[in-house]
């Protein structure tokens, strides 16, 4: 179980985020600075207890329309190896020192888990607390050959692709189904005849209540 510490962190998240976001392919910012506010996500936990693993939802207010995005981020006590071009910062944690932080959907560790997750092996845990687990956050997988051979599949996802709003992932032993980690959130469920699973989760709203969506979409590519 992964604990919480309620402690600093030396750049923040968020100072960290803002020169990040912009040089990612699915950063649909203004061109001014991001004003980043955190919220919503979750974690889940590292089953050998050494990442720290947080699907965090900011939202980006410098632009006309505020836009929220979807980073996993993964965090880790030394340098991953060859993990460089997806080096999100380091930050030094109140409490554990110096972290590493990756974006999660590069990190070995966090793709395994979100390949769990879709598969329903993984319990998502709320976001600030310790040793609670996050029933708002809800999977769904279909049925039928596919579903079968994806629930069978294991292995650590890896990054084939972008898109405007999605890191594409192929599933290890699976062709034909890729993971799409969904980077800009919109609210509503997603759908289709090439859909066969979904992480869903909610946020809060930039104009108050709450919003949920798909944060992981399960997608055929017809192959």
């Amino acid at each position: 179980m992964a604990v919480i510490h309620h402690t600093t962190m030396n750049p923040g998240k968020k100072a960290l985020l803002a020169g990040w976001l912009p040089t990612q392919p699915w950063y649909a910012g203004s061109g001014s600075a991001p004003e980043l506010h955190r919220v919503g996500g979750f974690r889940l936990d590292d089953p050998q207890g050494e990442v720290g693993i947080e699907f965090m939802v900011v939202t980006d207010t410098s632009g006309v329309r505020p836009v929220t995005y979807h980073v996993p981020l993964g965090y880790r006590g030394a340098p991953l190896d060859g993990g460089g071009p997806a080096l999100v910062g380091t930050s030094e944690h109140g409490v554990l020192g110096t972290r590493w932080i990756y974006d999660g959907a590069h990190d070995p560790v966090v793709a395994a888990q979100l390949l769990a997750l879709l598969q329903g092996r993984a319990e998502p845990q709320a976001q600030g607390e310790s040793g609670v687990p996050d029933h708002s956050v809800t999977w769904a997988l279909g049925s039928g050959p596919e579903g079968g051979a994806f629930a069978a599949a294991e292995g650590t996802p890896s990054v084939v692709g972008q898109t405007a709003e999605a890191t594409v992932l192929g599933v290890p032993g699976v062709p034909g189904l890729v993971v799409e980690v969904t980077r800009v959130l919109r609210a509503g469920d997603r759908t289709g005849e090439a859909v066969r699973g979904t992480v869903t989760a909610g946020w809060r709203a930039p104009g108050g209540g709450r919003s949920r969506g798909p944060f992981v979409v399960l997608r055929s590519t017809g192959a």
